[in-house]
């Protein structure tokens, strides 16, 4: 089979493809065929070593994929040959809280998903529903996943409510899908006019464009008739926080997914906009392999698709990450392995 090692940190020359022979699953693991991958940023942040999980030596990259089984081993009672799965962000968290011991990630230290074959743990794959494509069933791991817990691992998100996203990433992307399936208003920035387009298309009611706004936070205020948006999705963290704070509701939730970038390595938020406000932040670890099953029901139910900005080639990997490192994509870059 091939697969990609990284063998070398920094630079995407580092990611090198290689020969070797097919894994056998052992007893209670399965073995898929693995057909789409997606990329995420933290598998730039991997590549670049500034990761909290350093890669393992010489590590199979990225944790996003989906294929079908071919092989499974004497005791898996979960699967079997021709099931179409994908495999979990954190392989060890089946339910409940997360605990360090559950932290061990694929493409950092275990081996990930951009491999012709890869062997997994029955626990550690969920199956994908049948109306999505290899392409779309590979985007959901890591960013559908997160998406999903952020809107629904707190206070009940009820009919009528208002939810605030940032920006055009895939995670947003997910955002708006889902928050439309659960009857709630939804409010969007952006800074780009076809873009706005675009998330209107998705479902969003309202796109602030933050760059004609720049305190866009009073502009969500206004549409909501100053009462502001009772769930903040904030996805850039230490850049768009105080604006989040000052967006939200009076009882508001804000899900803080990014705590630091390079520029500014913490959160702060000034006292004007915090101490007027009862909010709470919380943050979000992507989501046990039960959230992952929750949320295919969703998606099942309501016949959502993860949008995907452009699917490359097995042999165009390094392509792929130089294109979505870029930040041009709107939604997901994908890998077509097989």
């Amino acid at each position: 089979m091939r697969a990609y090692h990284l063998e070398t940190l920094g630079t995407v020359d580092g990611i090198v493809p290689r020969e070797s022979a097919r894994p056998e699953p052992g007893p209670r693991e399965i073995l898929v065929r693995v057909r789409a991958v997606s990329l995420n940023k933290r598998d730039l942040l991997i590549l670049k070593g500034t990761y909290p999980l350093k890669a393992v030596p010489d590590v199979i990259p990225v944790s996003d994929g989906a294929g079908e089984v071919v092989a499974v081993g004497a005791e898996v009672t979960r699967f079997g040959v021709g099931d179409r799965v994908a495999g979990t962000y954190f392989p060890n968290w089946l339910d409940g809280r997360i605990t360090p011991a559950q932290f061990d990630q694929p493409g950092a230290t275990l081996h990930g998903m951009l491999t012709e074959y890869a062997c997994l743990s029955q626990e550690a794959a969920v199956r994908v529903p049948d109306h999505l494509t290899w392409e779309e069933a590979a985007c959901l791991p890591c960013v559908g996943v997160t998406a999903w817990q952020s809107l629904t691992g707190g206070e009940p998100l009820t009919p009528g409510r208002t939810v605030l996203t940032l920006g055009t990433g895939a995670l947003s992307l997910f955002v708006v899908q889902f928050a439309k399936t659960m009857g709630a208003e939804v409010i969007v920035t952006t800074s780009s006019a076809a873009k706005a387009d675009r998330l209107k298309g998705l479902g969003a009611d309202h796109v602030v464009n933050y760059a004609e706004n720049p305190e866009w936070g009073l502009a969500v205020r206004e549409l909501t008739g100053g009462r502001g948006a009772d769930l903040v999705v904030e996805t850039n963290g230490p850049d768009t926080i105080e604006q989040s704070m000052r967006a939200a509701a009076l009882y508001g939730q804000i899900v803080l997914l990014i705590t630091g970038n390079p520029r500014r390595h913490g959160i702060e938020i000034s006292n004007a906009a915090y101490a007027a406000s009862l909010a709470t932040i919380r943050r979000v670890f992507v989501g046990s392999r039960a959230h992952f099953e929750s949320m295919n029901r969703s998606l099942e139910l309501h016949g959502t698709r993860p949008v995907v900005d452009r699917v490359f080639g097995f042999d165009e990997v390094r392509e792929a990450f130089r294109h979505y490192e870029s930040g041009a994509a709107f939604g997901k870059v994908v890998v077509r392995v097989g």
